[in-house]
C-alpha cells in the first residue's frame, strides 16, 4: 500500500510547509512540493491525492498579475471542496479558499502580525480537528502575518476561531476543508525573514522586526507543541479519509 500524498503548494520563497510540513512527513505522509512561483505546474486534478495544503504569501488572493497561478489554485480548491478531500488553507491559502467558494476577502482594518490570541467558538468543540483546542480554561495563541482578512465567509461555512481584530480566524467547509488565518506552521526562526522583507510595512504599523520575532520565540515551545498536534491532527484525517476510500 502507498503513502499518502498531499499535494502542497508554495507561493513564494521562504513560505514553506514548515514544522506542519515536518510532522507530516514523520507520520509517514509523502508531500508533493509544488512551486507555481518558481516555474512549477500545477496539476490540473486532484485523482492522485489524498489531501491538499495551500500555504501563505506576500500577495493577495486577488492579486493575479503578481501571481498568475492564483485562479488555478482556486479552481484545484473548488475541487477539494467538491470531493470533500482533506485540506488545509493557511493565511493566503484561508484567502483563496474564501474567494474560491464565493466569500470576499478585503483589506485588513488591522492587520495582524507577530503572536496573536485566539478564542475558539462553540461549534469548535465538536470539530474533528479543533475540538482539543476549544478548551476554554486553555490559552491558545499563534503566529499571525497577513494584511488581507475574510470579510464575507463563504455560503455554509462553520466559523470555528475569532480573534480581537479578525472576525475570521478559522472555519470549515463540509467535513474535511479547512482554512486558518493564522500560521501554525512557523516559529520564530521561519519568520525572521519575512520581518526583514517586511519593515516597512512593520514599522507602519509601530512594529519592531526583531521585538515580533523575540515574542514567537519566547512561546515556541507552546507553539511547537499546540501546532505539531494539530498538524499530526491533520495527518491523521488524511490518513483516515484515505483509508476509508480504499475500503468502500
Amino acid at each position: 500500500m502507498s503513502a499518502p500524498r498531499v499535494l502542497v503548494v508554495e507561493h513564494e520563497n521562504g513560505t514553506g510547509p514548515a514544522q506542519v510540513g515536518e510532522r507530516l512527513t514523520a507520520q509517514g505522509l509523502v508531500l508533493d512540493l509544488c512551486r507555481p512561483w518558481a516555474g512549477d505546474a500545477l496539476p490540473q486534478e486532484l485523482d492522485a491525492y489524498d489531501g491538499v495544503l495551500v500555504l501563505g504569501g506576500s500577495m493577495g488572493p486577488y492579486d493575479e498579475e503578481q501571481a498568475p497561478w492564483l485562479p488555478a489554485v482556486c479552481e484545484l480548491l473548488r475541487q477539494a471542496v467538491a470531493r470533500d478531500l482533506p485540506t488545509l488553507g493557511i493565511c493566503l491559502g484561508m484567502e483563496l479558499l474564501t474567494v474560491a467558494c464565493g466569500g470576499k476577502v478585503q483589506h485588513a482594518d488591522r492587520p495582524e502580525v507577530g503572536l496573536c490570541d485566539l478564542a475558539p467558538l462553540r461549534s469548535a468543540s465538536t470539530d474533528e480537528l479543533f475540538a482539543p483546542l476549544a478548551n476554554p480554561n486553555m490559552s491558545l495563541h499563534a503566529v499571525q502575518w497577513h494584511w488581507e482578512e475574510t470579510s464575507v465567509l463563504p455560503e455554509g461555512a462553520v466559523p470555528l476561531l475569532t480573534s480581537e481584530r479578525c472576525a475570521h480566524q478559522a472555519y470549515r467547509i463540509g467535513a474535511a476543508v479547512w482554512g486558518v488565518q493564522f500560521h501554525p506552521e512557523v516559529l520564530a526562526g521561519d519568520i525572521a525573514d519575512w520581518g526583514t522583507s517586511d519593515i516597512g510595512p512593520l514599522s507602519a504599523l509601530g512594529l519592531d522586526p526583531a521585538s515580533v520575532v523575540a515574542h514567537v520565540a519566547r512561546e515556541e515551545e507552546q507553539l511547537r507543541a499546540s501546532w505539531g498536534a494539530f498538524a499530526e491532527r491533520w495527518g491523521g484525517i488524511v490518513t483516515a479519509r484515505r483509508s476509508e476510500r480504499e475500503h468502500q
